[in-house]
């Protein structure tokens, strides 16, 4: 096991999730289905319990927790892509299974976890700073799916 794991609280769906995100990302895989010795409070023996994978290498433990607690915005992977067609190819994955659009390149997926699909071009407007920055901010803002051109169109001034 890591010695830093991200554990994700899941209703019931942690290894449906798991194996969604490895079928999406790159260097991601479900390596570990564990299945309860007992009942516990929020399932029987026998059903899964916890799921260890890894998002993009970044290891991640699914605990089939019940519904007591949620997932929020308050955390998220943030995903840098290339290109419009690698932002694309995610946005429309997650948003296109059972998830939501949300603004500014953030989506969530069915398990109501957090996404922000951000084109390195944003980061590295937002890292030049000056007119530069603050332009390519405020066509973000206008956002769902972040559009590459359009920021690139917004860098230029």
């Amino acid at each position: 096991m890591a010695r830093n794991t991200i554990c994700l609280w899941y209703d019931k769906d942690a290894e449906a999730a798991a194996r969604f995100y490895a079928e999406i990302f790159p260097d991601s895989a479900v390596s570990e289905v564990f299945h309860a010795p007992t009942d516990f409070p929020s399932g029987k023996a026998g059903e899964v319990l916890t799921v260890t994978f890894t998002v993009l290498g970044i290891p991640c433990l699914g605990l089939n927790g019940g519904p007591m607690f949620k997932q929020t915005e308050a955390f998220s992977f943030q995903i840098a892509t290339e290109d419009q067609e690698e932002t694309d190819r995610y946005w429309n994955a997650i948003v296109g299974n059972g998830g939501q659009e949300s603004a500014c390149g953030w989506c969530k997926d069915r398990w109501g976890v957090s996404w922000q699909i951000t084109p390195r071009v944003l980061t590295e407007a937002l890292a030049a700073g000056g007119d530069e920055g603050r332009r390519a901010f405020t066509a973000m803002l206008d956002m769902g799916k972040i559009d590459v051109a359009a920021i690139e169109a917004a860098r230029r001034g």
